[in-house]
């Protein structure tokens, strides 16, 4: 399957401060978790303990928020501010540690949890590589 966001980047009209491609992968990543996080969120509701699952759930749907605000953010260019995105970017990464950490707990247990922990530690690392490179 092709994506959309890279044939997007480079349909731009003007620069961008950033690598395309680099840019490209960390929103793909961002969708990526935000979608594997709402999904092990919902997973998580069904499962029979879910008690012991609450802060699975909660941490889950705010990664998966601010990792949709993040990738909306970076998809305009447009006025580009790049402290919101490094902002944007940090807290993201932030997210997906806590996510990634908590859905680990509970990855022995549940599998949604597990690809759900991968997909944050994916993104996490792709947000601080692209905030690595940023002046």
């Amino acid at each position: 399957m092709t994506g959309t966001t890279m044939p997007m980047l480079e349909t731009y009209p003007k620069s961008i401060n950033l690598d395309r491609k680099r840019l490209a992968a960390v929103i793909d990543a961002l969708n990526d978790c935000a979608q594997a996080c709402t999904a092990c969120a919902d997973a998580c509701l069904s499962e029979d303990m879910v008690a012991e699952l609450a802060k699975c759930v909660r941490t889950n749907l705010d990664c998966a928020d601010v990792c949709t605000t993040t990738a909306r953010v970076l998809s305009r260019h447009t006025g580009y501010d790049a402290n919101i995105s490094r902002s944007l970017l940090e807290a993201c990464a932030t997210a997906c540690r806590a996510c990634g950490d908590e859905c680990a707990r509970h990855a022995d247990r549940h599998e949604h949890c597990r690809i759900c922990a991968d997909a944050c530690r994916a993104c996490e690392q792709a947000c601080r590589d692209l905030l690595a490179t940023m002046s």
